[in-house]
Protein backbone atom coordinates (compact mmCIF):
# COMPACT_ATOMS: atom_id res chain seq x y z
CA UNK A 1 0.00 0.00 0.00
CA UNK A 2 1.27 3.52 -1.13
CA UNK A 3 2.02 6.13 1.10
CA UNK A 4 -0.59 8.09 -0.74
CA UNK A 5 -2.72 5.58 0.39
CA UNK A 6 -1.91 5.37 4.17
CA UNK A 7 -2.85 9.23 4.12
CA UNK A 8 -5.69 9.04 2.60
CA UNK A 9 -7.04 6.65 4.89
CA UNK A 10 -6.16 8.71 7.60
CA UNK A 11 -7.53 11.69 5.96
CA UNK A 12 -10.65 9.57 6.06
CA UNK A 13 -11.07 7.66 8.62
CA UNK A 14 -9.46 9.77 11.51
CA UNK A 15 -10.29 12.96 13.28
CA UNK A 16 -8.10 15.36 13.52
CA UNK A 17 -8.63 19.39 14.64
CA UNK A 18 -7.00 21.54 12.84
CA UNK A 19 -6.31 25.36 12.89
CA UNK A 20 -9.16 27.26 11.76
CA UNK A 21 -6.35 29.48 9.42
CA UNK A 22 -5.77 26.17 7.61
CA UNK A 23 -9.48 25.72 6.35
CA UNK A 24 -11.38 28.83 5.81
CA UNK A 25 -10.14 31.89 2.94
CA UNK A 26 -9.08 35.20 3.75
CA UNK A 27 -12.51 36.85 3.52
CA UNK A 28 -13.13 34.68 6.44
CA UNK A 29 -10.69 36.09 8.42
CA UNK A 30 -11.35 39.43 7.53
CA UNK A 31 -14.73 38.98 8.13
CA UNK A 32 -13.91 37.73 11.69
CA UNK A 33 -11.97 40.73 12.47
CA UNK A 34 -14.31 42.96 11.51
CA UNK A 35 -16.79 41.27 13.45
CA UNK A 36 -14.83 41.15 16.55
CA UNK A 37 -14.37 44.92 16.34
CA UNK A 38 -17.73 45.71 17.62
CA UNK A 39 -17.55 42.66 19.90
CA UNK A 40 -14.68 44.64 21.54
CA UNK A 41 -16.70 47.86 21.80
CA UNK A 42 -19.58 45.70 23.56
CA UNK A 43 -17.35 44.92 26.34
CA UNK A 44 -16.11 48.10 26.88
CA UNK A 45 -20.06 49.12 26.99
CA UNK A 46 -21.25 46.78 28.68
CA UNK A 47 -19.25 44.99 31.85
CA UNK A 48 -22.37 44.08 34.03
CA UNK A 49 -25.74 42.06 33.54
CA UNK A 50 -27.41 45.33 33.18
CA UNK A 51 -25.15 47.18 30.64
CA UNK A 52 -26.04 43.82 28.81
CA UNK A 53 -29.34 43.92 28.76
CA UNK A 54 -29.37 48.49 28.03
CA UNK A 55 -26.82 47.24 25.23
CA UNK A 56 -28.60 44.49 23.53
CA UNK A 57 -32.55 46.45 24.08
CA UNK A 58 -30.74 49.06 21.85
CA UNK A 59 -29.23 47.09 19.33
CA UNK A 60 -32.37 45.21 19.26
CA UNK A 61 -34.68 48.32 18.49
CA UNK A 62 -32.33 49.68 15.63
CA UNK A 63 -33.16 46.65 13.87
CA UNK A 64 -37.08 46.48 14.43
CA UNK A 65 -37.40 44.96 18.05
CA UNK A 66 -40.36 45.71 20.10
CA UNK A 67 -41.26 44.82 23.96
CA UNK A 68 -43.28 41.77 24.13
CA UNK A 69 -46.97 41.78 24.46
CA UNK A 70 -48.46 38.46 25.62
CA UNK A 71 -51.44 40.01 24.73
CA UNK A 72 -51.17 40.63 21.48
CA UNK A 73 -50.88 37.84 18.84
CA UNK A 74 -47.76 37.92 16.07
CA UNK A 75 -47.03 36.58 12.96
CA UNK A 76 -43.83 35.32 10.79
CA UNK A 77 -40.68 37.28 10.92
CA UNK A 78 -42.35 39.58 14.21
CA UNK A 79 -39.28 40.48 16.31
CA UNK A 80 -39.92 40.87 20.24
CA UNK A 81 -38.09 40.94 23.34
CA UNK A 82 -39.06 40.59 27.10
CA UNK A 83 -36.52 42.81 29.30
CA UNK A 84 -36.49 40.27 32.73
CA UNK A 85 -35.83 42.67 35.91
CA UNK A 86 -32.94 44.66 33.49
CA UNK A 87 -30.81 41.78 34.43
CA UNK A 88 -32.03 39.21 31.43
CA UNK A 89 -33.21 39.17 28.39
CA UNK A 90 -35.30 37.22 25.92
CA UNK A 91 -34.70 38.10 21.85
CA UNK A 92 -37.49 36.13 19.52
CA UNK A 93 -37.92 36.12 16.36
CA UNK A 94 -41.19 34.67 14.95
CA UNK A 95 -41.13 31.81 12.75
CA UNK A 96 -43.29 30.87 10.18
CA UNK A 97 -43.64 26.92 11.20
CA UNK A 98 -45.99 26.57 13.98
CA UNK A 99 -44.86 26.81 17.50
CA UNK A 100 -46.12 23.55 18.12
CA UNK A 101 -43.27 21.77 16.02
CA UNK A 102 -41.18 23.62 18.69
CA UNK A 103 -38.61 26.70 18.95
CA UNK A 104 -34.70 27.06 18.17
CA UNK A 105 -33.22 28.50 22.23
CA UNK A 106 -29.89 29.77 22.31
CA UNK A 107 -28.92 30.24 26.28
CA UNK A 108 -25.90 32.35 27.28
CA UNK A 109 -24.92 33.89 30.56
CA UNK A 110 -24.12 37.71 30.71
CA UNK A 111 -22.73 38.08 34.43
CA UNK A 112 -19.33 37.41 34.96
CA UNK A 113 -17.09 37.13 37.82
CA UNK A 114 -16.58 40.12 39.90
CA UNK A 115 -16.38 41.84 43.45
CA UNK A 116 -20.06 43.09 45.06
CA UNK A 117 -20.26 45.64 47.52
CA UNK A 118 -21.38 44.70 50.85
CA UNK A 119 -25.12 46.47 51.91
CA UNK A 120 -23.37 48.01 54.41
CA UNK A 121 -19.86 48.67 52.62
CA UNK A 122 -18.02 52.04 53.66
CA UNK A 123 -15.21 52.25 56.78
CA UNK A 124 -12.58 54.01 57.32
CA UNK A 125 -9.58 52.63 58.94
CA UNK A 126 -6.01 54.17 59.11
CA UNK A 127 -6.77 57.31 57.59
CA UNK A 128 -7.81 55.27 54.30
CA UNK A 129 -11.39 54.76 52.99
CA UNK A 130 -12.17 51.35 51.89
CA UNK A 131 -15.23 48.96 50.69
CA UNK A 132 -15.68 45.98 52.38
CA UNK A 133 -17.02 43.09 49.14
CA UNK A 134 -18.23 39.53 48.92
CA UNK A 135 -16.71 37.48 45.62
CA UNK A 136 -19.39 36.43 42.95
CA UNK A 137 -18.69 33.27 40.77
CA UNK A 138 -15.69 31.43 41.30
CA UNK A 139 -12.28 33.72 41.48
CA UNK A 140 -8.70 33.21 42.12
CA UNK A 141 -8.91 35.86 44.86
CA UNK A 142 -5.12 36.48 44.14
CA UNK A 143 -5.69 37.81 40.83
CA UNK A 144 -8.04 40.82 42.14
CA UNK A 145 -5.39 42.77 44.16
CA UNK A 146 -3.70 45.36 42.81
CA UNK A 147 -5.44 45.91 39.40
CA UNK A 148 -7.16 48.77 38.71
CA UNK A 149 -10.89 48.70 39.13
CA UNK A 150 -14.21 50.50 37.97
CA UNK A 151 -17.89 50.24 39.81
CA UNK A 152 -20.89 49.69 38.48
CA UNK A 153 -23.79 49.60 39.15
CA UNK A 154 -27.01 51.36 40.65
CA UNK A 155 -28.22 52.64 44.08
CA UNK A 156 -32.19 52.79 45.07
CA UNK A 157 -32.63 55.65 46.83
CA UNK A 158 -34.90 56.14 50.17
CA UNK A 159 -37.54 57.81 47.89
CA UNK A 160 -37.40 55.02 44.99
CA UNK A 161 -35.40 57.03 42.77
CA UNK A 162 -32.70 54.79 40.45
CA UNK A 163 -29.10 56.06 40.04
CA UNK A 164 -27.04 54.72 38.20
CA UNK A 165 -23.40 54.16 38.76
CA UNK A 166 -20.20 53.89 36.31
CA UNK A 167 -16.80 55.17 37.72
CA UNK A 168 -13.44 54.31 36.29
CA UNK A 169 -14.03 53.79 32.64
CA UNK A 170 -14.07 57.12 31.21
CA UNK A 171 -10.50 59.19 30.61
CA UNK A 172 -9.79 60.94 33.65
CA UNK A 173 -12.38 58.77 35.99
CA UNK A 174 -10.95 57.94 39.13
CA UNK A 175 -10.32 54.00 39.61
CA UNK A 176 -9.79 51.36 42.57
CA UNK A 177 -7.93 48.81 44.04
CA UNK A 178 -7.51 46.50 46.39
CA UNK A 179 -4.17 46.54 47.95
CA UNK A 180 -1.61 43.73 48.68
CA UNK A 181 1.52 43.72 50.61
CA UNK A 182 5.04 44.04 49.40
CA UNK A 183 7.21 41.08 48.94
CA UNK A 184 9.80 42.21 51.61
CA UNK A 185 6.73 41.32 54.56
CA UNK A 186 5.15 38.79 52.72
CA UNK A 187 7.06 36.09 54.24
CA UNK A 188 4.15 34.15 56.32
CA UNK A 189 1.72 34.95 53.66
CA UNK A 190 3.66 33.47 50.67
CA UNK A 191 4.08 30.44 52.81
CA UNK A 192 -0.01 30.09 52.72
CA UNK A 193 -1.88 27.78 50.01
CA UNK A 194 -3.00 30.09 46.81
CA UNK A 195 -6.25 29.91 48.10
CA UNK A 196 -5.40 30.86 51.09
CA UNK A 197 -3.08 34.25 50.54
CA UNK A 198 -5.41 36.31 50.06
CA UNK A 199 -8.60 35.86 52.55
CA UNK A 200 -11.78 36.77 51.11
CA UNK A 201 -12.69 39.24 53.94
CA UNK A 202 -9.69 41.44 52.61
CA UNK A 203 -10.83 42.07 49.55
CA UNK A 204 -11.52 45.27 50.54
CA UNK A 205 -11.48 48.40 47.90
CA UNK A 206 -9.41 51.69 48.56
CA UNK A 207 -11.66 54.39 47.52
CA UNK A 208 -10.37 57.56 49.45
CA UNK A 209 -7.52 58.93 51.31
CA UNK A 210 -8.48 62.52 52.34
CA UNK A 211 -9.73 63.77 54.74
CA UNK A 212 -13.34 66.40 54.44
CA UNK A 213 -11.60 68.56 56.69
CA UNK A 214 -8.33 69.98 59.20
CA UNK A 215 -10.40 69.99 62.08
CA UNK A 216 -10.01 66.99 64.12
CA UNK A 217 -12.73 64.10 64.43
CA UNK A 218 -12.44 60.79 63.69
CA UNK A 219 -13.74 59.53 60.22
CA UNK A 220 -12.92 62.34 57.94
CA UNK A 221 -12.03 60.48 55.24
CA UNK A 222 -14.89 58.35 55.22
CA UNK A 223 -17.17 61.82 55.60
CA UNK A 224 -15.62 63.21 52.86
CA UNK A 225 -15.99 60.45 50.36
CA UNK A 226 -19.89 60.44 51.31
CA UNK A 227 -19.90 64.17 50.80
CA UNK A 228 -18.48 63.61 46.78
CA UNK A 229 -21.09 60.42 46.38
CA UNK A 230 -23.58 63.05 47.58
CA UNK A 231 -22.88 66.08 45.58
CA UNK A 232 -22.21 63.72 42.47
CA UNK A 233 -25.28 61.18 43.03
CA UNK A 234 -27.31 62.43 45.66
CA UNK A 235 -27.03 59.76 47.93
CA UNK A 236 -26.53 59.27 51.76
CA UNK A 237 -24.51 55.90 53.47
CA UNK A 238 -28.47 54.54 53.88
CA UNK A 239 -29.08 54.02 50.18
CA UNK A 240 -26.22 51.38 50.39
CA UNK A 241 -28.33 49.06 51.87
CA UNK A 242 -30.32 48.83 48.40
CA UNK A 243 -27.85 48.61 45.59
CA UNK A 244 -26.20 46.67 43.75
CA UNK A 245 -22.59 48.05 43.14
CA UNK A 246 -20.05 45.57 41.44
CA UNK A 247 -16.23 46.25 41.16
CA UNK A 248 -14.67 45.22 37.90
CA UNK A 249 -11.37 45.38 36.11
CA UNK A 250 -11.14 48.19 34.24
CA UNK A 251 -8.94 47.06 31.22
CA UNK A 252 -10.29 48.06 27.58
CA UNK A 253 -10.76 45.06 25.10
CA UNK A 254 -7.33 44.66 23.64
CA UNK A 255 -5.96 42.57 20.58
CA UNK A 256 -3.23 40.24 21.95
CA UNK A 257 0.33 38.93 19.86
CA UNK A 258 1.65 40.51 17.33
CA UNK A 259 -0.33 38.84 14.50
CA UNK A 260 -3.35 40.51 16.59
CA UNK A 261 -5.38 36.75 16.08
CA UNK A 262 -6.32 37.02 19.77
CA UNK A 263 -8.76 39.51 22.50
CA UNK A 264 -7.69 40.06 25.98
CA UNK A 265 -10.25 41.03 28.04
CA UNK A 266 -12.72 41.09 30.97
CA UNK A 267 -15.62 39.39 30.97
CA UNK A 268 -15.90 36.67 28.20
CA UNK A 269 -16.90 34.44 29.92
CA UNK A 270 -19.34 34.34 28.62
CA UNK A 271 -20.26 37.85 26.72
CA UNK A 272 -17.82 36.01 23.90
CA UNK A 273 -20.89 33.39 23.66
CA UNK A 274 -24.07 36.27 24.46
CA UNK A 275 -22.36 38.41 21.62
CA UNK A 276 -22.67 35.85 18.48
CA UNK A 277 -25.63 34.61 20.04
CA UNK A 278 -27.34 38.14 19.94
CA UNK A 279 -25.87 39.01 16.44
CA UNK A 280 -27.17 35.93 14.87
CA UNK A 281 -30.80 36.24 15.97
CA UNK A 282 -30.39 40.32 14.78
CA UNK A 283 -29.56 38.37 11.54
CA UNK A 284 -32.55 36.27 11.44
CA UNK A 285 -34.77 37.38 8.52
CA UNK A 286 -38.11 35.35 8.42
CA UNK A 287 -36.66 32.10 10.03
CA UNK A 288 -39.10 28.55 9.61
CA UNK A 289 -38.79 27.98 13.19
CA UNK A 290 -39.35 30.35 16.11
CA UNK A 291 -35.65 31.62 17.21
CA UNK A 292 -34.89 32.75 20.66
CA UNK A 293 -31.75 33.90 22.32
CA UNK A 294 -31.91 34.02 26.03
CA UNK A 295 -29.17 36.34 28.00
CA UNK A 296 -29.52 35.22 31.50
CA UNK A 297 -28.03 36.16 34.74
CA UNK A 298 -26.92 34.18 37.69
CA UNK A 299 -24.79 31.43 35.98
CA UNK A 300 -21.60 32.29 38.05
CA UNK A 301 -23.39 31.53 40.75
CA UNK A 302 -25.54 28.32 40.23
CA UNK A 303 -28.47 30.12 38.24
CA UNK A 304 -30.78 30.71 41.04
CA UNK A 305 -32.81 33.74 41.70
CA UNK A 306 -35.38 35.20 39.56
CA UNK A 307 -33.25 36.35 36.51
CA UNK A 308 -31.16 32.85 36.66
CA UNK A 309 -31.89 29.78 33.99
CA UNK A 310 -33.17 27.78 37.58
CA UNK A 311 -36.33 30.25 37.33
CA UNK A 312 -39.30 29.97 35.30
CA UNK A 313 -38.96 32.96 32.90
CA UNK A 314 -37.67 31.51 30.04
CA UNK A 315 -40.69 28.73 30.96
CA UNK A 316 -43.41 31.49 30.94
CA UNK A 317 -42.55 32.76 28.40
CA UNK A 318 -42.64 29.81 25.73
CA UNK A 319 -45.96 29.39 27.40
CA UNK A 320 -47.39 33.07 26.44
CA UNK A 321 -45.75 31.54 22.98
CA UNK A 322 -47.72 28.73 23.18
CA UNK A 323 -51.21 30.76 24.21
CA UNK A 324 -51.14 32.27 21.13
CA UNK A 325 -51.60 29.33 18.78
CA UNK A 326 -53.61 27.35 21.80
CA UNK A 327 -50.83 25.05 22.18
CA UNK A 328 -49.81 23.46 25.79
CA UNK A 329 -46.34 25.33 26.64
CA UNK A 330 -44.84 21.47 27.58
CA UNK A 331 -45.37 19.93 23.99
CA UNK A 332 -43.65 23.73 22.26
CA UNK A 333 -40.64 22.75 24.82
CA UNK A 334 -40.38 19.29 24.33
CA UNK A 335 -40.23 19.77 20.60
CA UNK A 336 -37.71 22.10 21.28
CA UNK A 337 -33.89 22.75 20.92
CA UNK A 338 -30.97 24.38 22.31
CA UNK A 339 -27.85 25.12 21.95
CA UNK A 340 -26.57 26.49 25.23
CA UNK A 341 -23.74 29.19 24.62
CA UNK A 342 -21.05 28.69 26.93
CA UNK A 343 -17.57 29.02 27.04
CA UNK A 344 -14.66 26.20 27.43
CA UNK A 345 -11.29 25.92 28.91
CA UNK A 346 -8.67 25.81 26.36
CA UNK A 347 -5.74 23.82 26.42
CA UNK A 348 -3.09 25.61 28.36
CA UNK A 349 0.63 24.65 26.68
CA UNK A 350 1.81 26.18 30.03
CA UNK A 351 -0.57 24.20 32.54
CA UNK A 352 -0.56 20.88 30.39
CA UNK A 353 -1.27 18.22 33.27
CA UNK A 354 -5.03 19.42 34.12
CA UNK A 355 -6.50 18.44 30.49
CA UNK A 356 -6.45 15.33 28.67
CA UNK A 357 -5.22 16.54 25.21
CA UNK A 358 -7.42 14.18 23.07
CA UNK A 359 -10.27 15.97 24.39
CA UNK A 360 -9.25 19.55 25.34
CA UNK A 361 -10.38 22.05 23.08
CA UNK A 362 -7.99 24.86 21.96
CA UNK A 363 -7.73 28.10 20.74
CA UNK A 364 -8.21 28.71 17.00
CA UNK A 365 -9.60 25.62 16.19
CA UNK A 366 -13.00 26.88 16.19
CA UNK A 367 -15.85 26.76 18.09
CA UNK A 368 -15.93 23.62 20.77
CA UNK A 369 -18.87 21.69 21.18
CA UNK A 370 -18.70 19.95 24.81
CA UNK A 371 -21.13 17.12 25.42
CA UNK A 372 -21.37 17.30 29.08
CA UNK A 373 -19.67 19.40 31.71
CA UNK A 374 -20.36 18.79 35.41
CA UNK A 375 -17.14 17.04 37.20
CA UNK A 376 -15.93 13.55 38.06
CA UNK A 377 -18.70 10.97 37.35
CA UNK A 378 -20.44 13.77 35.22
CA UNK A 379 -22.31 15.44 38.16
CA UNK A 380 -24.20 18.45 37.31
CA UNK A 381 -24.09 18.22 32.91
CA UNK A 382 -27.03 17.40 31.26
CA UNK A 383 -25.39 14.92 29.03
CA UNK A 384 -26.39 15.54 25.70
CA UNK A 385 -27.99 12.11 23.81
CA UNK A 386 -25.62 11.00 20.52
CA UNK A 387 -28.72 11.90 18.40
CA UNK A 388 -28.43 15.18 19.29
CA UNK A 389 -24.78 15.64 19.02
CA UNK A 390 -25.06 14.19 15.82
CA UNK A 391 -27.98 16.53 13.92
CA UNK A 392 -25.38 19.74 15.29
CA UNK A 393 -22.51 18.19 14.14
CA UNK A 394 -24.01 17.32 10.32
CA UNK A 395 -25.31 21.07 10.81
CA UNK A 396 -22.26 22.15 11.47
CA UNK A 397 -20.45 20.51 8.81
CA UNK A 398 -23.03 20.96 5.94
CA UNK A 399 -22.09 24.59 6.69
CA UNK A 400 -18.74 25.12 6.49
CA UNK A 401 -18.30 25.57 10.20
CA UNK A 402 -15.15 25.02 12.40
CA UNK A 403 -15.85 23.41 15.52
CA UNK A 404 -13.74 20.86 17.53
CA UNK A 405 -14.93 18.74 20.97
CA UNK A 406 -13.73 19.44 24.40
CA UNK A 407 -14.53 18.21 27.77
CA UNK A 408 -13.46 20.65 30.75
CA UNK A 409 -9.91 19.44 32.03
CA UNK A 410 -9.55 15.91 33.08
CA UNK A 411 -11.74 13.48 34.82
CA UNK A 412 -10.71 14.17 37.98
CA UNK A 413 -9.17 17.62 37.88
CA UNK A 414 -12.18 19.58 38.86
CA UNK A 415 -14.96 20.70 36.24
CA UNK A 416 -17.77 22.86 36.00
CA UNK A 417 -21.82 23.49 34.63
CA UNK A 418 -23.38 25.93 32.36
CA UNK A 419 -27.27 26.67 31.97
CA UNK A 420 -27.74 23.41 29.88
CA UNK A 421 -29.27 21.10 32.22
CA UNK A 422 -31.45 23.79 33.40
CA UNK A 423 -32.81 23.70 29.72
CA UNK A 424 -32.88 20.30 29.49
CA UNK A 425 -34.62 20.04 32.79
CA UNK A 426 -38.01 21.45 30.81
CA UNK A 427 -37.57 18.55 28.17
CA UNK A 428 -35.45 20.33 25.34
CA UNK A 429 -32.40 18.64 23.53
CA UNK A 430 -29.74 20.92 24.29
CA UNK A 431 -25.37 20.78 23.94
CA UNK A 432 -23.35 23.35 25.16
CA UNK A 433 -21.64 25.04 22.09
CA UNK A 434 -18.89 28.36 22.70
CA UNK A 435 -15.37 29.33 22.83
CA UNK A 436 -12.24 28.47 24.32
CA UNK A 437 -11.17 30.71 26.46
CA UNK A 438 -7.59 31.07 28.29
CA UNK A 439 -7.18 32.49 31.83
CA UNK A 440 -10.84 31.68 32.53
CA UNK A 441 -12.58 33.66 35.42
CA UNK A 442 -9.52 35.52 35.73
CA UNK A 443 -9.43 39.53 35.30
CA UNK A 444 -7.99 39.23 32.10
CA UNK A 445 -9.30 36.65 29.62
CA UNK A 446 -8.29 35.49 26.32
CA UNK A 447 -9.96 34.33 23.51
CA UNK A 448 -9.58 34.25 19.59
CA UNK A 449 -11.15 35.82 17.14
CA UNK A 450 -11.38 33.22 14.24
CA UNK A 451 -13.35 31.01 17.27
CA UNK A 452 -16.17 33.76 18.07
CA UNK A 453 -16.76 34.57 14.45
CA UNK A 454 -17.52 30.58 13.96
CA UNK A 455 -19.62 30.53 17.25
CA UNK A 456 -21.69 33.57 15.14
CA UNK A 457 -21.76 31.12 12.11
CA UNK A 458 -22.85 27.92 14.27
CA UNK A 459 -25.83 30.22 16.04
CA UNK A 460 -26.89 31.73 12.96
CA UNK A 461 -27.20 28.19 10.93
CA UNK A 462 -29.09 26.62 13.66
CA UNK A 463 -31.42 29.57 13.42
CA UNK A 464 -31.68 29.55 9.88
CA UNK A 465 -32.82 25.46 10.18
CA UNK A 466 -35.70 24.60 7.70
Amino acid sequence: MSENTIKELKDSLFYEPRHAMETVSEETVKAADEFCEEYKAYLDKAKIERESVEYFISEAEKRGFCEFDRKRKYSAGDKVYYNNRGKSLILCVMGKKSISEGVKISAAHIDSPRLDLKPNPLYEDSNLALLKTRYYGGIKKYQWTAVPLALHGVVIKADGEKVRVCIGEDEGDPQFVVTDLLPHLAGEQMKQTMSEGIKGENLNILVGSRPFSKDEGSEKVKLNIMKILNDKYGIEESDFLSAELEAVPAFKARDIGFDRGLIGAYGHDDKVCAYPAAQAIFDAENPQYTCVTVLTDKEETGSDGNTGLNSSYLKYFIADLAAMEGEEPWRVLSASECLSADVNAAFDPTYPEVSEKMNASFVNNGVVITKYTGSRGKGGTSDASAEYMGKIRRMLNENGIVWQIGELGKVEAGGGGTVAMYVAALDVDVVDLGVPVLSMHAPFEIISKLDIYMAYKAFKVFFEQK
